[in-house]
């Protein structure tokens, strides 16, 4: 049993992590503005903002595995990136694992490239998002040696207006963008869920991006 704190955990992502790695029995302690309506039975909601020194600090140093579902949204736009550096700093210094929610369009259509955000550009409002997934994976690249981090990117067509159903199946790439028959890209957040709880239990991706998809 892990202990997991997952920052985000009243999120569409969030969420489901909260609920997968319950479900197996690890000790999980969500961190987000408020508790959510329908609690999960045996997680601990602590609420706050991550902006808080004591808060983020709390987060990290009663973990094994930080998990930052945040999105660079409200409060965290144009922040979510000094976030990450101070988790970055408190998760070396504790000797902790970081997992990192990103997004999909930096990813490579194709071996060797372009990114995805090359060949379909995204709508203007929606860039200030994307850049910070894009920054938020080149600060943990240039990370501490000592860090033991991990970034996912879930399918380009991920998202709470999109949910899906639990499956229990998914794929993993690295870089490379995973499509199905019909050229899209889809994952539900309980599949999403349960790649990130099964890299939490059995790491196979060590200072590096790994993608999920269908």
């Amino acid at each position: 049993m892990a202990r997991i704190s997952v920052l985000g955990g009243t999120g569409y992502s969030g969420g489901h992590i909260v609920q997968e790695a319950a479900r197996r029995g690890h000790d999980v302690v969500s961190y987000s503005r408020s508790v959510p309506a329908e609690p999960v039975a045996g997680v601990t909601y602590r609420t706050g903002s991550v902006l808080e020194e004591e808060l983020l600090a709390g987060a990290v140093a009663d973990a094994d595995v930080v998990f930052d579902a945040l999105s660079p949204r409200g409060e965290l736009q144009g922040k979510l990136e000094g976030v990450v550096d101070r988790l970055i700093e408190l998760a070396t210094g504790h000797g902790r694992r970081l997992g990192v929610l990103g997004g999909a369009s930096s990813l490579l259509v194709s071996p060797g490239g372009p990114r995805l955000i090359d060949t379909a550009p995204p709508a203007p409002e929606l860039l200030p998002e994307i850049q910070s997934g894009i920054d938020v994976l080149d600060r943990l690249k240039g990370a501490p040696e000592a860090l033991d981090w991990f970034y996912v990117s879930p399918a380009a067509g991920f998202g709470a207006w999109a949910p899906g159903d639990r499956t229990g199946q998914y794929r993993v790439s690295d870089d490379v963008l995973l499509v199905d028959e019909d050229g899209k890209s889809f994952l539900s957040g309980s599949d999403l869920a349960i790649a990130i709880v099964d890299e939490i239990e059995n790491p196979r991706h060590s200072r590096a991006r790994f993608h999920v998809a269908y």
